[in-house]
């Protein structure tokens, strides 16, 4: 029960590596609070983890708003006393295309999502957890942006998640000494509704990219932030941690 009796608000969490993380994470003993904008999907799930004997409770709405990061925050804090972990996860990947052909508001709603939100969510999230007097913040990056993980027609999501490492290193450093940890999760290809599901084509061109020469499953990736969000990360914060089956190092 690495969890146990833990609080964590899970972003994105209606399918993939959300939805694989919250039923995770409830089964190894968190309070889960479901984040994401279809209603029905986190209800269905919320079920799911009742039907277990897990705890969890939901809200649908957009986390490019900052009311909505402040109500999961005020969820947590009022169905299960506080909040002691983060999993923001919930991202876009936009329009593929070169910069000169790429709408500017693709951009900026790409931004919006993976950046901005990630903000708007640490900003209400982090003095609640110093009032827990301790933390754990994971974002979902990406191999994408960092390091030698170019990828052509990807402008807006490689810039917002190179962007989410260095705010990841800046938040870790604000907040180590209030024993905030703050990480960033850097998967590979997932087999998820955005990363190829249903196009066979697809998943097996992605899957010949990595050196293991197949996808992650979400459950894979939900066990990386699993740890991170676990006191078996204890001493990590300002990681950029990548589970990525090897492409990183196939592109070096």
């Amino acid at each position: 029960m690495e969890l146990e009796s833990k609080t964590i608000i899970i972003t994105g969490a209606s399918s993939g590596i959300g939805a694989a993380a919250a039923r995770l994470f409830a089964s190894e003993g968190a309070n889960v609070v479901l984040g994401a904008r279809r209603s029905e999907k986190l209800e269905a799930l919320a079920e799911t983890i009742h039907q277990t004997h897990g705890k969890a409770v939901f809200l649908a709405g957009d986390i490019k708003d900052q009311g909505y990061a402040d109500a999961l925050v005020d969820l947590a804090t009022h169905a299960f006393g506080g909040l002691d972990g983060a999993f923001n996860n919930a991202g876009t990947v936009g329009e593929m295309r070169p910069a000169p052909d790429m709408s500017i508001d693709n951009w900026l709603d790409v931004i919006s999502v993976n950046l901005t939100g990630a903000f708007l969510a640490a900003k209400a999230q982090i003095p609640a957890m110093k009032a827990r007097g301790k933390g754990s913040i994971v974002f979902t990056s990406s191999f994408v942006g960092f390091g030698n993980g170019g990828m052509p027609g990807m402008g807006a999501y490689a810039a917002s998640k190179a962007g989410l490492v260095g705010l990841t290193q800046s938040l870790a450093s604000d907040h180590a000494i209030e024993g905030i940890r703050v990480n960033a999760l850097l998967p590979g290809g997932t087999i998820t509704p955005s990363g190829g599901e249903g196009n066979p084509a697809a998943l097996e061109f992605i899957a010949s990219l990595h050196p293991m020469k197949r996808m992650a499953s979400p459950k894979e990736i939900a066990q990386a932030a699993l740890f991170l969000l676990s006191d078996r990360s204890s001493f990590m914060t300002g990681s950029p941690m990548i589970v990525d089956g090897g492409i990183s190092v196939r592109l070096t």
